[in-house]
């Protein structure tokens, strides 16, 4: 047993939390952590089936008495986002998660945690083995691939799930019972650039935009976070004046993450150096004031490079227009929501930007409640991208959740948190793409809520959960499941 979760409760809950660290599962690199969770059943003489794309559907009977209650389907998502600090030496592929406690929060070592959807999984493989607990039919549905593409939610089959009631457990707040979230979309844009060769006179540099606490392109991006490709744009501008040419420019890792890193290879001017590196200065200085407040740890800087014997850079014409371009794009709030107070209804997220041999690469992420906004926004992005003579590449997307507030499971839900806490649950919505939307339309008529215990900064190296409100939430779950009509 991992030393960060020893003494910890519901035990059975943390004992998965930490096995389940041990099993690499990035997105798109679930297929162990899927057989973990069949073999697992099995092991229980539990009934499970896995599809061809690796999600896997468990059923467990009733508890004797428990036969004629509805039954329920318990719903998480198998894979993690993989982000770490970049003097963290750790390789997603094959390394285990490094859990850390600190006081009343679980966290890794310079990586994300993976509570994002692992709490969830944990839950659910804790359910499956305990025998004392009293629930009518339950089915625990572990879809894959959920941060990068909902791979497992989009080709889910007629008749795979039986149950008409859904519970999510990929809501990041206590207390809170989600009952709908957005839609979301990427735009990508693409410049083929053509390179040449660099002139006697430049010398190398290498500009970096480090420090910033990034995080989920839904759930924080409304908090004012700085974006590092924007941030680099900014400076890769202004160095233009000086005769700057770009060599590389690479920053972020996820199109559903706010970027906390970029790095840029340029050549300049000799005889301009030292006004570059003071314009960095600068530009550190005024974008961290800017920031104090959200991202205090930002910092801008500009180091010499060995010039490289084959340095090649962009030609000047297309590096205009793509830093142009980007610096067009808008990221961040677009619109809040009118009828739920504090609700981001419409954003976008400028994601990642990378260097190949023959071009760069812009990948960006829409959201949106509102179908007809979210296109919109798409489609400002998209002309933005084609203005600036890039290729544009929208993906499918996928759909919102509507609210049901009539909802029978809602009704149940609340009247059980009130009974457990004295306290009303807050009834939301949430600006980010649960597998609700996707799995609604798939079973028409489920009856769906989505809760969890309490996250932070997920997608993002200080990725933590709260310890006190694991128990919580599994005490409400179990609460749920024995009392449902």
């Amino acid at each position: 047993m991992s030393n960060a979760i020893e003494g910890l409760k519901p035990e059975l809950v943390w004992k998965y939390f930490a096995e389940i660290a041990k099993i690499p599962h990035g997105s798109k690199n679930e297929a162990a952590i899927s057989k973990y969770v069949y073999d697992t059943a099995k092991k229980f003489g539990l009934e499970a089936k896995q599809d061809k794309f690796g999600t896997v559907l468990v059923k467990k009977p009733a508890s004797s008495g428990f036969e004629n209650k509805k039954s329920i389907c318990l719903q998480g998502h198998l894979d993690m986002v993989c982000e770490k600090n970049a003097d963290k030496v750790h390789d997603f592929m094959k390394d285990p998660i490094e859990l850390v406690r600190k006081g009343n929060v679980i966290m890794a070592n310079g990586t994300t945690l993976g509570a994002d959807n692992g709490i969830a999984v944990a839950t659910n493989l804790a359910l499956m083995e305990d025998k004392s607990l009293q629930h009518g039919p339950l089915e625990f549905l572990f879809t894959i691939d959920e941060e990068t593409g909902l791979t497992g939610a989009n080709n889910l089959q007629p008749g795979f799930v039986q149950s008409k009631t859904l519970l999510n457990l990929d809501s990041e707040e206590e207390g809170a019972i989600y009952v709908g979230c957005s839609g979301g979309k990427d735009t990508l844009g693409t410049w083929k650039v053509t390179f040449e060769k660099v002139s006697a006179p430049m010398v190398a540099a290498e500009v970096s935009v480090k420090g910033l606490k990034g995080g989920h392109s839904g759930l924080e991006i409304d908090k004012g976070r700085g974006n590092a490709i924007k941030i680099m744009n900014r400076v890769l501008i202004e160095l233009s004046a000086l005769g700057s040419k770009l060599s590389a420019i690479n920053g972020g890792n996820k199109r559903n993450a706010i970027p906390r890193e970029c790095v840029a290879f340029i050549y300049l001017p000799k005889k301009n150096l030292n006004k570059a590196k003071k314009i960095v200065a600068e530009y550190n200085e005024t974008i961290k004031a800017e920031l104090a407040t959200v991202d205090p740890d930002l910092m801008i800087s500009m180091i010499d490079k060995p010039r490289e014997k084959k340095a090649k850079v962009i030609k000047k014409a297309q590096q205009k227009k793509f830093l142009r371009t980007i610096a067009g794009l808008p990221h961040g709030v677009i619109k809040m929501s009118a009828d739920i107070p504090g609700l981001v209804e419409t954003s976008t997220n400028v994601g990642v930007i990378n260097t190949t041999s023959k071009a760069i690469v812009v990948s960006t992420s829409q959201r949106s409640s509102v179908e007809s906004e979210k296109l919109e926004i798409c489609q400002t992005v998209a002309s933005i991208f084609d203005l600036g003579d890039a290729k544009v590449e929208p993906s499918v997307g996928y759909p919102g959740w509507k609210p049901n507030l009539e909802s029978p499971i809602l009704k149940h839900a609340k009247e059980t948190y009130k009974s457990l806490s004295g306290k009303e649950p807050h009834v939301k919505a949430i600006h980010a793409g649960l597998e609700c939307g996707i799995i609604g339309e798939k079973y028409p008529g489920m009856d769906m809520i989505s809760f969890g215990p309490t996250l932070e900064a997920v997608h993002s190296p200080d990725e933590k959960i709260y310890i006190d409100t694991v128990e919580k939430f599994w005490n409400y779950l179990l609460a749920i499941l024995k009392n449902v009509h």
